[in-house]
């Protein structure tokens, strides 16, 4: 016992610390835990916008743009051609029979007025014998009224001669009479002749139609007849019930029709030359020039009719062939040509977006022209100083804001560094987590 009351005399007699300084102990302690706490939150904050700023950038599509170009080239446009003869004229019967001898076969050059063909025709034969044996008949009718005309006529000039009293004046009338009768017989005999005569001719005529000739120099290429066939005349049109005997074309020269879409018929002039480009010459090309155009839209096709002339020495060109033409169009500074990746297939149709002033998007409907492989012409709808998006994605819309490849970003980055903003934001959030 004596050793524990020395004991707490010694503690007794130790110096107590004072109320003040534990205060301000505690003070300190508390200011320390607040600046911790508030720098934290400062912290995170400031992490928190970082991170939306971040993501609101990551949102705005990054994209690229390229201006639309003017159309400087000379280009071609290619269209189907028809080949036709200079002349093409199908060749018919003009008298009944049948076909005696044909004189040149397919592929013939013949002359003009050469006979192609010899028609027998009995019937007609025996008509224009007719006509003539009337023609005949009728002239010796004239002659009989000739001759009583004649004798008319010397008997009233001797009635109307004589002297007063020795015929009375019916008599010298009637010797009138006579000879004014015959006179009309004699006229109507002329008329008979002339009838006569213009039948004999007819028949003539058509005398001359049993041998078929060639209407022109050219080559004949068709025949569709033979020796001893069945002819009836006509065209086969018209009520007729004639077939083509021959067909005679001329090739020297060769006529090419071209139907032009009305939307390329302004750039279509007479003169303007062409090349012609045929499947059996794929090697070669032939020369040919706009003759003239129907200057006239077609309503139902809703093109011109346009006609080229070729010459054709050699008789390459063939009636009937197919051609493409190509036309040598002059450049057009009014056409603009863009990317095909810059196009728009919606429910719209075809269309392009373009980037505004402002930076958001601006949808335009164009109209296209010629493809020219990678680009394509665009006719209306664009400017030269439109900014069009190239491969713009699904998702863009008109008004969208968007970010130019390249080009710095409000917060000083540039477009496509996203994956170093977010490196650079890494670091605050790890301080944010220590701190937390």
């Amino acid at each position: 016992m004596p050793q524990v009351d020395k004991d707490l005399q010694e503690i007794a007699s130790q110096p107590r610390p004072q109320g003040r300084t534990l205060r301000n102990a505690g003070l300190i302690a508390l200011a320390v835990a607040v600046t911790a706490a508030a720098t934290g939150l400062v912290l995170r904050w400031r992490h928190e916008a970082a991170v939306k700023h971040w993501t609101v950038t990551q949102a705005v599509p990054v994209i690229s743009f390229a201006m639309p170009q003017p159309d400087g080239s000379a280009s071609q446009l290619v269209l189907p051609g028809d080949i036709q003869a200079w002349f093409d004229a199908p060749t018919y019967a003009r008298v009944n029979g049948y076909l005696k001898n044909w004189y040149f076969d397919y592929g013939a050059h013949v002359k003009a007025g050469q006979f192609l063909a010899e028609i027998e025709a009995p019937d007609l034969d025996a008509s224009f014998a007719a006509a003539k044996a009337r023609l005949t008949n009728s002239k010796a009718g004239v002659n009989v009224r000739e001759a009583e005309l004649a004798f008319a006529k010397t008997t009233y000039e001797r009635w109307r001669n004589s002297p007063k009293g020795v015929v009375s004046a019916q008599e010298t009338t009637a010797k009138k009479g006579d000879f004014d009768s015959a006179t009309a017989r004699l006229n109507a005999s002329l008329a008979d002749v002339n009838v006569a005569q213009d039948e004999v001719d007819r028949l003539g005529a058509l005398e001359g139609f049993k041998r078929v000739i060639a209407p022109f120099d050219g080559v004949v290429t068709e025949r569709n007849t033979d020796v001893g066939a069945l002819i009836n005349a006509g065209s086969g049109v018209g009520g007729g019930s004639g077939p083509v005997l021959f067909r005679v074309a001329d090739v020297h020269k060769m006529r090419i029709f071209v139907q032009v879409p009305q939307r390329m018929s302004a750039d279509i002039r007479e003169g303007q030359k062409a090349d012609l480009h045929l499947p059996q010459f794929p090697d070669k090309s032939f020369d040919a020039a706009v003759a003239t155009t129907a200057r006239a839209i077609n309503q139902s096709a809703r093109t011109l009719l346009v006609e080229l002339h070729a010459n054709n020495p050699d008789g390459v060109l063939q009636p009937g062939s197919y051609t493409e033409v190509h036309f040598n169009l002059p450049p057009d500074p009014n056409i603009l040509s863009v990317p095909t990746n810059t196009l728009i297939f919606r429910q719209n149709g075809l269309e392009v977006a373009v980037i505004g002033e402002d930076d958001r998007i601006v949808v335009k409907k164009i109209s296209i022209g010629r493809n020219l492989g990678s680009r394509v012409e665009v006719l209306n709808g664009l400017a030269p100083s439109d900014r069009v998006v190239i491969s713009p994605p699904d998702s863009l819309a008109a008004g969208d804001l968007v970010r130019i490849a390249g080009q710095a970003s409000p917060s000083g980055e540039r477009a496509g560094a996203g994956a170093d903003a977010e490196k650079n934001l890494a670091p605050d959030a790890k301080a944010t987590e220590r701190t937390q």
